[in-house]
């Protein structure tokens, strides 16, 4: 009786370990991919190359778009319009200025002066919110309107 439970444990082991040995095989050949044992040093290298590779791209993208920041802080991103009369009573509010600026607060203010007979345009350098150049209130209102949306 003794020698029945043995070889039906036996048996139940042998079982088990050929499911076991069944499991890792089919787990190997996942990893592997269909490749074979003696290219596993292939792979591991393969996969290292890919991993420099993608190192070098990230590095190449982080520096790119360092580069794009830069020149975004140097782009219009600022306007500021005023509309006015300059005249008084006559006339209508056909006069304007317009303060185009980057982020830092550099660009230009733009004056036209409508009359019936012609139009006058000026414009004015502005550096960090302000102007070497006298300004209008007019000019004074439209930069601070830029400065208002950030």
């Amino acid at each position: 009786m003794n020698t029945n439970i043995i070889l039906y444990v036996s048996i139940g082991c042998l079982v088990l370990l050929a499911g076991w040995m069944t499991f890792i095989e089919l787990r190997l050949k996942k990893f592997f991919r269909g490749k074979k044992a003696e290219d596993l040093e292939s792979v591991l290298r393969n996969l290292g190359e890919d991993l420099k590779n993608l190192r070098i791209s990230r590095e190449k993208t982080e520096k790119y778009l360092k580069e794009v920041e830069e020149r975004l802080k140097k782009s219009l991103k600022h306007v500021g319009i005023v509309r006015y009369n300059p005249y008084g009573e006559s006339g209508s509010n056909q006069s304007f200025s317009i303060a185009l600026l980057d982020e830092c607060g550099n660009g230009a203010v733009i004056s036209a002066l409508y009359t019936r007979d012609n139009i006058k345009i000026y414009a004015k350098p502005v550096k960090e919110y302000h102007s070497e150049h006298a300004l209008s209130e007019e000019e004074v209102e439209a930069i601070k309107r830029t400065q208002l949306k950030t």
